[in-house]
Formats: C-alpha cells, structure tokens, sequence
C-alpha cells in the first residue's frame, strides 16, 4: 500500500480561526469542503491537541481565510508551526474580527467566510467541525494557493498534527539529489541550492554555506544551526 496517492486528493491552503474571549487564535488547514449550498454549509478538520480546536469549541464558530499562491512561507509558518500558546500569531498583521468575534486575515487572503457550528463528528486524533455559513466576502483576485502547489512549488511541509500528514515522508524536495541539501530539524523544510530561497532574495544556485548570516528558516524561523545535511 502507497501512503503518497493521497496526494492526488485535491486540497487548499486556509487559516482557520476562532476566539475565546479577546482571545484570538488561527492556524495553517488544508481539509475544507463544502458539503451542502441550501444552506451553504462548510466542514473544516482540526485536530483536537490544538488551540483553534480549544476555541472553535468554545466559541462555536469559525473563519477560513482563502490563501494566494503568492503566499511567503514565513506566513506559512507563523500559522501553520508556531503555537498560539507561545504567542499571539496576529500580532503585526493585517487582519479584522466579524460579527462572530472571529478574525480574518486581508494580508496574502483572497476572501474569507465564517461559519457557525451546526454539528461535529468525532474522528480520532481529529474532529470535523461542520459550519453554516453566515458570512463571505472576496478581498482581491488571484490564485488560491493549492496544498499540491505548496508542496511542489513553495517546498512547504506538513506538520505532524495536520490531517494530510504521512509518517515517513521525505516531502517532494529530498527526491531531487542534484545538489546537496539541508533539512530544518525543527520543521523538516529542506533548503535546496538549486532552488534558493526566492521570498527572501536568494537565487537559484545559491549553496547553504553561501546563505547571509542570520538567515532562518523560511518556515519556522529556525537559524542555521538548526539544519543538518540530507545524505
């Protein structure tokens, strides 16, 4: 059995985003359907040791804003890597707070729409939150980034709470043996001289030894030190 045909299942790139309070919290998700049009109604999967998970429950409501192709990993990873436990992850972004309380981010977001909780199914390490939509709205034009174009084309990772996650994978870089690479042990990102690190000025061909100092994970954060070589 082949554990990567999975990826041929159609996903996209969200942040899902709840509150408790004035508390606000989001995360990187990429299992969102729509399941019915009359009414509109929206099923997201979050697993349950996250802090969204906590909220949504709480508060019985959520958003999902629609992430661009342009997207820089760096955003990527402040919702998708970094806990809202350690710190506020909207903090010096573009965002607002609809009528639910719920935030929405307008940086790198094609749109948005929120959804209030009608029902829930239990799925193990996951629930499938199940919401009526009760607003939307389109911010720019653009692409919606796909999880197949993050992973293909941005060399994003997945985080082992994610639902698409496989244990074991390499991720689509570490096929391409054309260079010597280095992998985030925090993340798993893997820098590819070929490719650079292009959201940060860093052009193909550029070797891991050749990146300035000071430069960190375009994911994570995580400096240099924190890489290890990919045989």
């Amino acid at each position: 059995m082949d554990p990567n045909i999975l990826h041929n299942i159609g996903y996209g790139m969200y942040i899902a985003a709840s509150h408790k309070g004035d508390v606000l919290n989001g995360q990187i998700v990429n299992t969102v359907f729509q399941i019915t049009s009359e009414p509109v109604t929206i099923a997201v999967s979050i697993n349950k040791k996250n802090l969204t998970h906590e909220f949504i429950e709480s508060s019985s409501c959520f958003s999902l804003s629609i992430l661009l192709e342009d997207t820089p990993l760096s955003f990527i990873g402040r919702f998708g890597f970094k806990s809202g436990r350690e710190g506020n992850k909207f903090k010096g972004i573009k965002f607002e707070r609809l009528a639910s309380g719920c935030p929405v981010v307008s940086d790198y977001s094609i749109g948005y729409l929120e959804a209030k909780v009608v029902n829930k199914v239990d799925c193990g390490t996951h629930t499938l939150f199940i919401g009526e939509m009760t607003d939307s709205k389109i911010l720019k034009t653009g692409r919606p980034m796909t999880y197949d174009y993050y992973h293909q084309v941005k060399r994003g990772t997945t985080p082992k709470t994610a639902p698409t996650f496989i244990k074991g994978e390499e991720g689509t870089a570490a096929k391409d043996a054309r260079m010597k690479k280095y992998r985030c042990t925090v993340c798993n990102y893997i820098y590819d001289p070929a490719i650079g690190d292009p959201d940060r000025g860093i052009q193909p061909d550029t070797a891991f030894e050749g990146l300035p100092e000071g430069w960190v994970c375009p994911v994570c954060g995580a400096d240099k030190s924190q890489f290890t070589k990919e045989p």
